[in-house]
């Protein structure tokens, strides 16, 4: 279950799509599982609806989730697919990095900022 904290510094549609990004990427949530209504999960969690579809919004235009009309929002298997062009871009990177002759840390301290 998804759970939303107002005493948080993250806004809530970060919370809410923070917690299912993490439940897609590690599996727990698979390829196909319907997600909940946005006017459901918004009831559940106590939050505004227009937070909840901001929250499937991003995770939408991320790959994570698809809606496929009046049968719902399902986590999609382009999250697979997106996982590996991460993966692959990482190698790209580190392999670059290699060639350019950075070290392992300076490498990471690069991407630690890039994410920031």
């Amino acid at each position: 279950m998804v759970r939303v904290d107002p005493n948080s510094s993250v806004p809530p549609f970060e919370q809410v799509r923070t917690a299912y990004a993490e439940r897609i990427n590690d599996g727990t949530l698979p390829v196909g599982a319907k997600l909940p209504t946005v006017r459901k999960l918004a009831e559940d969690l106590g939050i505004a609806p227009n937070t909840v579809a901001k929250a499937y919004r991003e995770l939408e235009e991320a790959g994570l989730i698809e809606t496929r009309g009046r049968a719902g929002t399902f986590v999609s298997a382009v999250g697979d697919e997106s996982r590996e062009r991460a993966r692959q871009a990482a190698a790209d990177y580190a392999a670059l990095t290699k060639k350019l002759g950075l070290g392992r840390d300076e490498a990471k301290a690069i991407v630690d900022a890039a994410l920031g």
